[in-house]
């Protein structure tokens, strides 16, 4: 029997919707949903075991994949099968991830799975908008403790108009580009890129995006309500024991604030904590540390977490000893590596990235398959966390996906400042040194330099700044911080990263700890890292002013040259051999690529010496070189034939025609050596192309003077027969044919010729 769905719709305000569904598919999970919007069908099931792992943090696994089949294509590779998730869907995990792990229990173990799986793929619906929804839905009808409902959209602004999960289409002419994730009363991760955009209006934005997620969450708790709500299933839950937690404040507070105080570097604030841990754990018996050992532990670093943000809130300090506002100290230096095409050092504080430039041609971008998107970049980041940047030796694995996330930021922040028109592929490397405290920041900094010492024409310059938060809600008492430290991003409720030009907002990424945060805090947060952008970004000019005007002297020099689709394959030779042949002698790289709506040749030159492509250009111009009828061209003599010498325009190498004898001279020519030689230079003039041979038609002696007493030969009339090429007849006779024409007539062989 065919299982009846139950299934709730929410409309988007123009004619879109999306629908949520349970009970057809995949019933063995603990909860199930299929999110449709168009033809776009996301699948969604989330498992959590009823066992506790023996860890003592969540062990949560949000994967998101997208099959080829979805949109009727065969993945790549020889197995012909999805593999490893491409940097595109760990995007999209990393946006779940970040709105979910906060909702279940801290003291909740259990593994637990949130599987979404893209079925069908639409061209106008971006799947990863309603991912988290399709997590959220998933989750209220299973018996998961999980705190509340949440959704997640994209918000656009197209023609001043904001739109929520704007098509691709409309993404290209929006001037925002922003994921929201929130809860009804609280939104919880902001990440996106725009075109310089203001704090007010990135602000209306997210308040936009936060009312079209309460119409969501209404959706999924509908939902939930008609299948019936799972009552939360029991775990077992962290002991508590209120007299050993006030034991260890009372042992360990008043130190913990002290050294919180002192204003160390992060080193000596660490080994301060540590002993002061010892300390405090010195003080219970063995028999109480084995038995309390962990609660003890945790108490303290509750306690130590207290006492750090309670010196903000209460002093207006932080642990390094600088104001709320202030930031770390900075010196930047470009040109630091005298092999890379571009490269830079910035340095803030105990945070230090080495951003490294390389130019190259399309053949070089970074090709993007995947089911709802195929495509190119041609300008993008990666970011390097090597384990000594903090100190610590771990294992060394393949790029994390924190590593993927943060350069994803970086790259966003810059790439709408790279001109339409530069001519390069541009890959950008960030090797993260040092790190205490919003490595991306520093590698949106590092970048923007590196970018401007190889010589790449940004519009304007971006910085980027990492902001904290610290409340008390309580009290109502709450502390902003400009360029967050490591600590202060793990003690805080905040941790809102924000890069610009002098101009604007150009990419941010938020992840909000507590609930419902004021939308003035937000602005205040906004306007506050703007001032710290500003002062960056004097640093950063201060290094270099602007982009440099050339590109390094053993930096490739890149031109463009754009040809008639009937030339291509000339260029490239039977079988490649010209531009092999090219790129062999000039020392270049040579890409040649198709206009999809002209049809035109791009062709694309690559090379260091200028000297090399101004060959590679010469030989295009010779290929498509044209001669008009009229025009005078220097040749010369590249071979001699019975009947005319081969000439080259000295124009266009390589082009080639040929001279016939009979417009060599004005007087007879027998023998073409006689008159002309190999290596001969001289001007023809051409005379368009014959009739009948449809070749070119060149002439010498048209540009010599006539001989005295020369006469033209009257034109052929109509009717004759006979007569040579140039119009003479039988009868009327030339120096060259007329006399045997007479003979001939006369039934005799023509006399021969004394030869000259």
């Amino acid at each position: 029997m065919i299982p009846t769905p139950i299934k709730e719709v929410i409309s988007l305000g123009d004619g879109r919707e999306i629908s949520i569904e349970t009970g057809k598919l995949a019933k063995q999970a603990h909860g199930s949903v299929v999110v449709q919007s168009g033809k776009c069908m996301l699948l969604c099931t989330v498992v959590s075991n009823y066992e506790a792992a023996d860890v003592d943090f969540l062990p949560l696994t949000v994967d998101y994949r997208e099959k080829f089949h979805a949109s009727g294509r065969y993945p790549g590779g020889f197995f012909k099968r999805e593999a490893r998730p491409s940097n595109g869907e760990i995007l999209v995990m990393r946006l779940v991830d970040r709105v979910l792990r906060p909702l279940f229990p801290k003291d909740y173990h259990a593994e637990t799975q949130v599987m979404i799986q893209l079925m069908s793929h639409d061209e106008d619906v971006m799947p990863d908008a309603m991912a988290g929804l399709a997590a959220s839905a998933a989750i209220q009808l299973s018996d998961f403790p999980f705190e509340c409902a949440i959704s997640e959209v994209r918000v656009g602004r197209v023609d001043g108009q904001f739109v929520i999960n704007p098509t691709r289409t409309q993404l290209a002419s929006s001037d925002i580009d922003m994921i929201v994730g929130a809860s009804i009363d609280s939104v919880m991760m902001v990440e996106g890129e725009m075109n310089e955009v203001s704090e007010e209006d990135m602000t209306e934005a997210i308040k936009f995006a936060h009312e079209a997620i309460k119409a969501q969450i209404e959706a999924q708790q509908r939902l939930a309500d008609r299948v019936g709500r799972k009552a939360v299933r029991e775990y077992k839950q962290a002991e508590e024991n209120e007299t050993l937690a006030e034991k260890v404040r009372s042992l360990a507070y008043d130190k913990a604030y002290a050294i919180a105080k002192g204003g160390s570097s992060k080193q000596e604030r660490s080994s301060a904590f540590s002993e002061l841990k010892e300390a405090v754990k010195s003080s219970f018996t063995e028999e109480e540390l084995e038995e309390a050992g962990d609660l003890i532990k945790k108490y303290y670093y509750k306690t130590e977490k207290e006492a750090v943000r309670n010196l903000t809130l209460d002093e207006g300090k932080r642990l390094d000893g600088r104001k709320t506002d202030e930031i770390r100290p900075i010196w930047c230096e470009v040109d630091y590596l005298p092999s890379t095409h571009g490269s830079a050092l910035f340095t803030r504080g105990e945070t230090q990235a080495l951003a490294t430039v390389t130019l190259g041609t399309s053949r070089e971008a970074n090709i993007i398959d995947m089911p709802s998107f195929e495509g190119e970049e041609r300008f993008y980041l990666h970011y390097n966390f090597p384990p000594f940047s903090t100190g610590e030796a771990r294992r060394i694995m393949g790029t994390s996906r924190r590593e993927i996330g943060h350069g994803n930021l970086a790259q966003r922040a810059l790439t709408r400042m790279v001109p339409a028109d530069c001519p390069y592929t541009v890959r950008v490397v960030s090797e993260v040194l040092e790190s205490n405290g919003s490595s991306s920041m520093a590698t949106v900094c590092a970048g923007t330099m590196a970018l401007m010492d190889a010589g790449v024409q940004l519009k304007k310059p971006v910085s980027g700044i990492a902001m904290g938060l610290i409340s008390d809600a309580e009290t109502g008492k709450y502390a902003v911080l400009s360029d967050i430290l490591g600590d202060e991003d793990h003690l805080g409720d905040m941790d809102f990263k924000v890069t610009g030009t002098a101009d604007g907002i150009t990419a941010c990424q938020m992840d909000i700890k507590i609930k419902g945060l004021a939308y003035e805090i937000l602005i205040k947060a906004l306007k506050q890292a703007r001032e710290g952008r500003m002062h960056i970004l004097e640093k950063l000019n201060d290094t270099i002013a602007a982009p440099n005007a050339e590109v390094k002297p053993h930096a490739p020099k890149m031109v463009t040259r754009i040809i008639p689709n009937e030339y291509i394959g000339a260029v490239i030779g039977k079988g490649g051999e010209v531009i092999q042949e090219l790129q062999k002698t000039t020392k270049t790289t040579i890409v040649i690529n198709e206009d999809p709506v002209t049809g035109e040749g791009i062709v694309e030159i690559l090379g260091t010496d200028q000297s090399g492509i101004d060959a590679v250009l010469a030989k295009i111009d010779s290929i498509m070189f044209v001669p008009e009828e009229g025009s005078i061209y220097e040749v010369k003599v590249i071979k001699i034939l019975e009947f005319g010498a081969v000439v080259e325009y000295s124009e266009a190498p390589g082009n080639e025609t040929l001279l016939h004898v009979s417009e060599i001279d004005w007087k007879r020519t027998e023998h073409v050596e006689d008159v002309l030689s190999i290596g001969d230079v001289f001007d023809v003039k051409h005379l368009g192309i014959d009739a009948r041979t449809k070749k070119d038609r060149v002439s010498r002696k048209v540009l010599l003077p006539k001989p005295e007493g020369w006469e033209e030969r009257p034109p052929r009339r109509e009717g004759d027969r006979g007569g040579d090429r140039r119009g003479g007849d039988r009868r009327g006779g030339d120096r060259r044919g007329g006399d045997r024409g007479r003979d001939r007539d006369r039934g005799g062989r023509p006399p021969r010729r004394d030869r000259d």
